[in-house]
């Protein structure tokens, strides 16, 4: 057994325990069909994506469960895989071309996946590595890819059993249109910012009328796609216009004027042009009062023949231009800034487009029925529960799921047109069977075309729990045993987009909630809690601090910052004190080591099986028998908060009792055993310290795995690995020796306040006289832990049941009833000097005093200052003279007088 060295190297430690752990097979489960596994599908990060703290967050807290459960004896899977993000992806490729002067276009369809691919090849396995950095144990044997051959082929048996059930269909509806992609793409796709626009007023004028409506527009272009200018109902403003008919500006194209209570009243002039195919309210209007539907414009936000002279424009130049013809034909009023919400392409950062367009879509009511119950009856918890009032919002309101993505990466909708006609189609496995089932029903000259859309990428991610364990070959041993999962966890901004998703699809295609519990964490924000941006120039890179600092540091202060759906606050000064956690971690278990390097071996090889039995622990000394039972309690606290979710409470438990009890308390005790002659005392101190370490090391590896690790291979152990060491058990809690010891720890605490308070030399021995009453036993029996604590001289110490008389001149501390000591001051300090010192600081009180006295005597400023003002020089008053009081008690003791 090897001595540690003097410090702990997290960047040569990590890397190398890492590679041992995954080259071992410690990550990978073995199927037990006589045991529950514990299972968590991770949430696939994009295969060419980079790591973030929101990365970081997830892998501190499922690898948090997955070492916990894994210790707990069961069958652990933690199940890794990327996602291939068809947006993302396809643009890195695509910037790449261009900046060979190419566009996909050059290349075609099949030239360019092949490029995407080799791109993968390349750039993504980097996620995966640097999710190994952060100490992730996933079962890599496992990994998946959501465009896999198993993924893909469960995205099509998913696709054709939907159309089979009549739940995808194709139609025109209101999308997020992407002009640079020229892509429908996701909500989750698109940001909103708030930005100062222009809020343009102009006059929709009456057919054969001088009069007009006034109304205003944020996008005057859209003008040109009106069917209607609508007006709320009651609003005696434009009651007489209802049921008329008014102009498109320019174009002159008739449209009705309509009533719909949708209107704002208080908006802008009260009147609203309605454009159902560019706003997704107006849309809604649209089907209401069944107007027609005019796109305006092409997929690159360039204007269409329906825009008339403002044909071939791109849509910010027509809007200048409408702008100018308006003022020129004399249809404008005013223009006025605005701040507005602008929604921006999470990808490219243009302007989104609302446009009607033809997609497939999925009809989400019959799958969210049966969302709902599985949450409403517990079958699935969302922890925190608020969340689910918002799952439910979601579901009971929610709106079909467009599938369809213009882009060439991606699973291919495996639909195939007839003879050139759209409205004709055959949804099959492959083209071999498309073409056998379009000449039964077509005849044999039938020629098809498929459709060249690709599906959405939460299309495949809504699969994930089941396609990634042999889903749909449902005698796959992976999906008999592994399915369902037992959590998902990851950000409550995905609620909808993805884990309502995955709980409809599982339900639909397993009949099984795909997990039993929803964790949501919150997002990582600066210390200010500000969003983290390059903008704002605040984005902490996790890979610069695990460097610096260490996954551990880093990974501790995620977990214990962390409340489920909170958001956290991150700051470097928390890592750096983290850091010193390990530090400590690594000073303790060098303490405990160097105490070992001599014993015999047959002491060695004794203490890596060492148990404490109720018996064994009644028959400790008090400062062990405390120290054992604290560390029962805690294993039992620490395992309830572990069970319940509580991880940041749990972590927090752990950090204080190690370094506040253990290493703080304990091992200063200990060395009064272990530098004693005594060699009994000392075998039983190097068997508690030896216990306690270990055990504490087992509950602290899954919050920080390296140093717990590496701290607990130096120990006598059992097993290869501590990530296998059983998970401990809680023993006998000693509840009386507990609070013995406590009135011990409040004793020697009292005594070290006053010794700061009369600012005593650290290494200076003082006198004390205690009265000890109930405590007198412990405290005789436990002199020398008294001694070393305290700093008190041995040969001026007087530990007695109670003192009649107090002694002069002395500080006097009450601890509780029953205890309390006596700390002669001739012994601490040199009276005169201190009673100079405290004359001179009475002084200067007592002017203080007098001056904010005087101060709030003058009526003049009590009635005229600002409340707070008064308030403030009050409570300086007050502070001054509790002050000024206690100096005045300590002099009174030192028989210095008042001053």
């Amino acid at each position: 057994m090897s001595q540690l060295p003097k410090t702990y190297n997290h960047r040569e430690t990590e890397p190398k325990l890492y590679q041992w752990w995954e080259s071992s097979g410690f990550f990978t489960p073995e199927i037990d069909w006589s045991k529950k596994p514990f299972v968590i599908a991770m949430p696939p990060p994009n295969v060419t994506g980079a790591l973030h703290m929101g990365h970081a967050m997830f892998v501190t807290l499922e690898d948090l469960m997955t070492r916990y459960h894994r210790m707990k004896g069961e069958p652990t899977l933690w199940l890794p895989g990327t996602d291939h993000a068809g947006i993302a992806t396809q643009l890195q490729v695509e910037k790449a071309l261009a900046q060979e002067g190419k566009t996909r276009w050059d290349l075609g369809r099949e030239a360019f996946e092949a490029r995407v691919w080799a791109w993968k090849e390349k750039y993504g396995g980097y996620i995966t590595q640097q999710l190994r950095r952060l100490g992730a144990s996933c079962d890599w044997t496992r990994e998946r890819f959501t465009l896999d051959e198993g993924l893909s082929e469960a995205v099509l048996e998913a696709f054709i059993r939907l159309h089979e059930k009549g739940l995808i269909y194709r139609g025109e509806y209101m999308v997020n249109w992407s002009p640079n992609l020229q892509t429908a793409v996701s909500d989750l796709e698109v940001e909103y910012s708030e930005e100062e626009g222009t809020l343009y007023y102009f006059k929709y004028r009456l057919k054969d009328s001088d009069d007009y409506i006034p109304v205003a527009t944020t996008r005057p272009e859209t003008i040109l796609g009106d069917t209607a200018v609508a007006v709320h109902p009651e609003d005696e403003r434009y009651r007489q216009y209802i049921g008329r008919t008014v102009l498109v500006p320019i174009l002159n194209r008739e449209i009705p004027v309509i009533a719909d209570e949708y209107v704002d009243r208080e908006f802008g002039t009260g009147a609203l042009k309605v454009t159902p195919g560019h706003d997704p309210n107006d849309y809604e209007i649209g089907r209401r009062h069944n107007l027609p539907i005019i796109n305006i414009m092409n997929p690159d936000a360039t204007l269409n023949a329906n825009a008339g002279p403002y044909a071939g424009m791109d849509r910010f130049e027509a809007r200048k231009k409408l702008w100018a013809d308006m003022e020129a034909a004399g249809l404008t009023i005013k223009t006025e800034r605005h701040m507005q919400r602008v929604p921006r392409s999470q990808r490219g950062g243009e302007i989104i487009e609302p446009m009607v367009s033809k997609q497939w879509f999925v009809k989400m009511k019959p799958l969210a029925e049966p969302a709902l119950e599985a949450v409403r009856s517990g079958k699935i918890r969302i922890i925190p529960e608020r969340f689910e009032k918002i799952y439910f919002h979601w579901l009971e309101n929610i709106r079909d799921w467009c599938i369809s993505r213009q882009l060439w990466w991606g699973h291919r909708i495996p639909v195939w047109y007839v003879n050139g006609n759209e409205d004709e189609y055959i949804v099959a496995r492959n083209e071999e069977e498309a073409y056998a089932k379009a000449r039964e029903r077509y005849g044999d000259n039938v020629t098809l075309e498929r459709d060249p859309d690709v599906l959405d990428t939460w299309f495949s991610s809504a699969l994930w729990p089941f396609s990634t364990l042999g889903w749909p070959n449902e005698e796959a041993e992976d999906y008999r045993y592994f399915y369902p999962t037992t959590v998902m966890e990851t950000g409550y901004d995905i609620l909808f987009f993805w884990v309502a998703r995955m709980i409809m699809t599982g339900l639909e295609f397993t009949g099984k909630p795909p997990f039993e519990v929803v964790y949501l964490h919150g997002l990582v924000r600066d210390e200010h809690g500000r969003k983290m941006s390059k903008t704002l120039g605040n984005v902490i890179d996790p890979l610069d601090v695990v460097e610096q600092y260490g996954a551990d540091a880093l990974r501790f202060t995620l977990a214990t910052g962390s409340t489920p759906g909170q958001d956290i606050n991150l700051s470097i000064a928390r890592i750096e004190s983290n850091r010193n956690f390990s530090n400590k971690i690594w000073n303790a278990t060098r303490f405990v080591l160097a105490n070992l390097e001599k014993i015999e071996e047959a002491e060695r090889e004794a203490l890596a099986d060492i148990t404490f039995s109720d018996a064994d622990v009644q028959a400790l000394p008090l400062p062990e028998r405390w120290i054992v039972s604290r560390l029962h309690q805690v294993i039992a606290e620490v395992t309830d908060l572990l069970d319940r979710f509580y991880f940041g409470e749990a972590g927090r438990t752990l950090y204080h009792f190690f370094w506040n009890e253990f290493a703080d308390w304990y091992i200063e005790a200990a060395k009064t055993r272990l530098y004693g002659d005594d060699a009994a005392r000392a075998r039983m101190a190097r068997r508690v310290l030896v216990y306690v370490l270990e055990r504490t090391l087992r509950l602290l590896h899954p919050y920080i795995p390296f140093v717990t690790e590496e701290a607990w291979q130096h120990l006598p152990h059992r097993g290869e690995t501590l990530m296998k060491a059983p998970w401990p058990h809680p023993g006998f809690v000693d509840e009386d020796a507990i609070e013995r010891f406590t009135a011990v720890q409040e004793l020697i605490r009292a005594i070290r306040n006053v010794r700061n308070e009369y600012d005593v030399e650290p290494g200076r021995r003082i006198a004390a006289l205690i009265a000890a009453g109930a405590a007198l036993d412990d405290l005789e029996a436990e002199r020398d832990v008294l001694l070393a604590l305290a700093r008190l001289d041995e040969d001026r110490l007087e530990i007695v049941p109670q003192v009649e008389q107090a002694p002069e001149m002395a500080a006097h501390v009450v601890v509780r009833e029953g205890l309390e000591a006596f700390l002669p001051l001739a012994g601490m300090v040199d009276l005169e000097q201190e009673i100079a010192r405290l004359q001179k600081q009475a002084a200067e009180l007592e002017e203080v005093v007098k001056r904010h006295r005087a101060r709030l005597a003058n009526e003049n400023f009590v009635q005229k200052a600002p409340a707070h003002i008064v308030e403030g020089a009050r409570q300086a008053l007050a502070d001054a003279e509790e002050q000024l009081a206690k100096v005045r008690e300590r002099l009174e003791r030192l028989g210095g007088g008042a001053s």
